[in-house]
C-alpha cells in the first residue's frame, strides 16, 4: 500500500514515468513489525518508532506545516554562500598506509557523514553515500564535488554501519555496489527491510534496538539512542528506527551520533560507554526551527562534553546543501566554540588520512576557500 500511494501521487503530480521508485525502499513486513513490539521505542498501536520526547518532533512538524509558504520561499531563494562555489581541497587517500597493520585508529572522511575506519585491522564504512545526489533524482541535492574515491576504489570492507534510512545516510546505489561483496551490514531495527528490498541477503544484515549490541571479530557495535525520525518518501515516517552507535575494539572506542537533536542521551551514553577516543558529532545542516532533530553548534559542543570524548570529529557538513546556512557556517562556529572549551577538534581535508594516536595537525582549510570565493 505504501508503494502504491507514493507512486500514484508522484506520477500524477510530476508526470514522471521512468522514475526509480525502488529508491523509496521497502517497508518492514508484518513479521518484522511483530518483532518490533518488544522495543520500548515502538508504538504498536500506530506501528511507528518514537523518541523519548514524542511531543518535540510533532510540534516541529506542526509548526513547519503552518509556515509552509515562507519555508518554500526560503528554499527557492539563492541565498548567500550555500555552496562553496569552487572545489574544496581534497587528498587522494593513501590506502596503503590506511590498511597497514597498526594499533592506531585510522580515519578517512568523504564529506557529510560518510567515513572509513580502520579499527584494529577491521575496515568499517559508515553511512556510505557515493551518488551524485542526496535524494531521489527529482528532488536532487547535488554533491559539492565527486567523492575522493569511487566505490570501485574502496578497500575491502568488513562492516557497513548505518545510522538511519534518510537518503543522505542510506544511499541505494552505494548499497547495491556491495551486493556481491562480503561486507556485513549493521543497522537499527527495520532498516534491513530496505537492504533486503535492494537485494542484500538477510544473512548479511544485523539489526539492533537501542542499547542492544552485536559483536564480530572482537569488535562490538552498540546501537544507542538518538532524537530524530526516519522515512524515505515523505508519507510514511518512523517505520524504521534511527540510532547513534558505539563501536568498541580491544584498543579503541568511538561514538557516532548519527542525526540527532540534543537530549540527555549523550550524557547517558557517555556514562555507560565513555570515554571515547573520538566522537563523530553531527555538526551541520541545522536550523533553529529544527532543534528537535538537528543540533545547533552550541548543542553539538555540549553533546561532545556530555559524552566525555577525547577528540571531536565534525560530520554532517561539507558535501551537501540540506539547510539554509552558509556552507562554512557549521565548521566556523564549531571551531570557534571548541577553542573556548579547549576541545581537540579534528578537521581533515576530504580524503586526508587521520591517525588518531598521533598529534594530527588540523588546519582551517575552509577559510582559504571562503576568501578565494570572495
Amino acid at each position: 500500500m505504501k508503494w502504491l500511494i507514493s507512486t500514484a501521487f508522484l506520477l500524477g503530480l510530476l508526470g514522471v514515468y521512468n522514475f526509480p521508485f525502488s529508491t523509496f525502499g521497502t517497508s518492514p513486513d508484518q513479521i518484522a513489525k511483530q518483532g518490533f513490539e518488544t522495543s520500548k521505542q515502538y508504538n504498536k498501536e500506530k506501528s511507528v518508532f518514537q523518541n523519548r520526547r514524542v511531543e518535540l518532533v510533532a510540534a516541529m512538524k506542526e509548526k513547519r506545516m503552518g509556515n509552509l509558504f515562507n519555508i518554500t520561499k526560503d528554499w527557492l531563494s539563492d541565498g548567500i554562500d550555500r555552496t562553496p562555489g569552487r572545489t574544496l581541497p581534497e587528498i587522494k587517500p593513501d590506502l596503503v598506509e590506511f590498511l597497514k597493520a597498526s594499533s592506531e585508529l585510522k580515519i578517512i572522511w568523504f564529506g557529510h557523514s560518510t567515513f572509513l575506519l580502520n579499527l584494529d585491522g577491521r575496515v568499517i564504512l559508515v553511512d556510505p553515500i557515493f551518488s551524485e545526489s542526496a535524494g531521489p533524482k527529482i528532488f536532487m541535492v547535488k554533491r559539492f564535488q565527486k567523492p575522493v574515491l569511487k566505490l570501485e576504489e574502496l578497500p575491502p570492507i568488513d562492516y557497513i554501519l548505518i545510522s538511519h534510512d534518510h537518503h543522505d545516510h542510506l544511499d541505494e546505489a552505494s548499497i547495491k555496489f556491495f551486493l556481491n561483496k562480503k561486507a556485513k551490514f549493521i543497522t537499527p531495527l527495520g532498516v534491513g527491510s530496505h537492504l533486503v528490498g535492494w537485494g542484500i541477503a538477510k544473512e548479511r544484515i544485523e539489526q539492533r534496538d537501542w542499547w542492544q549490541a552485536v559483536e564480530f571479530d572482537d569488535i562490538k557495535f552498540v546501537a544507542t539512542p538518538a532524537q530524530h525520525f526516519s522515512g524515505r518518501d515523505g508519507f510514511f515516517d518512523n517505520e524504521t528506527l534511527w540510532a547513534s552507535w558505539v563501536v568498541q575494539s580491544k584498543n579503541h572506542k568511538i561514538y557516532f551520533s548519527g542525526d540527532s537533536g540534543f537530549d540527555n542521551h549523550f550524557k547517558e551514553i557517555g556514562k555507560k560507554y565513555g570515554p571515547f577516543d573520538v566522537a563523530f558529532i553531527e555538526s551541520g545542516q541545522y536550523h533553529k526551527d529544527w532543534k528537535a532533530i538537528h543540533m545547533l553548534p552550541e548543542e553539538s559542543i555540549q553533546a561532545f562534553i556530555d559524552l566525555g570524548a577525547k577528540k571531536y570529529f565534525p560530520v554532517h557538513w561539507g558535501m551537501f546543501q540540506l539547510s539554509l546556512h552558509k556552507w562554512y557556517d557549521p565548521i566556523e562556529r564549531v571551531s570557534n566554540l571548541s577553542k573556548k572549551s579547549n576541545i581537540d577538534l579534528l578537521t581533515p581535508k576530504l580524503g586526508e588520512l587521520v591517525n588518531v594516536n598521533d598529534s594530527f595537525n588540523s588546519q582551517q582549510w575552509w577559510k582559504i576557500i571562503k576568501e578565494l570565493v570572495h
